[in-house]
C-alpha cells in the first residue's frame, strides 16, 4: 500500500455515480457517505493503482503522486467547456446558474 500515493476527487466535477467507491475493495472511500466519494484511508491506496479514475465517467479523479504521465480516460478537463458562469456547470447553463 502506499503512503504518497491516492486519489483526489475533483467535487464540481464528480457526479456522485459511486463508480470509484464500487471499485476499490481497499477501503480507501468511505462507503457510508455514498454516493460522495470521501477519501478517508488513503494509506490503503495501492500505489500507481488507477483503478478508480480509469473508470470515472467525467475524469473527476486525479492522484497525489502521479508521475507515469496518466491522464483520466473520460472527461478530461481540456474537454469541458465553460460558459464563463463560475458555476462548473460544464457549459450547459448558458451563463444564468450562479
Amino acid at each position: 500500500m502506499a503512503s504518497k500515493w491516492y486519489p483526489v476527487i475533483d467535487y464540481i466535477t464528480c457526479t456522485e455515480c459511486e463508480s470509484c467507491i464500487s471499485k476499490c475493495s481497499h477501503g480507501v472511500y468511505d462507503e457510508e457517505k455514498a454516493p460522495t466519494p470521501i477519501v478517508i484511508q488513503r494509506e490503503e491506496c495501492v500505489d500507481h493503482c488507477h483503478g478508480c479514475g480509469d473508470l470515472c465517467p467525467v475524469g473527476a479523479i486525479t492522484y497525489v503522486g502521479e508521475d507515469t504521465g496518466w491522464e483520466p480516460p473520460m472527461g478530461k478537463k481540456e474537454e469541458i467547456q465553460s460558459c464563463g458562469c463560475g458555476g462548473g456547470c460544464g457549459g450547459g447553463c448558458g451563463g444564468g446558474c450562479c
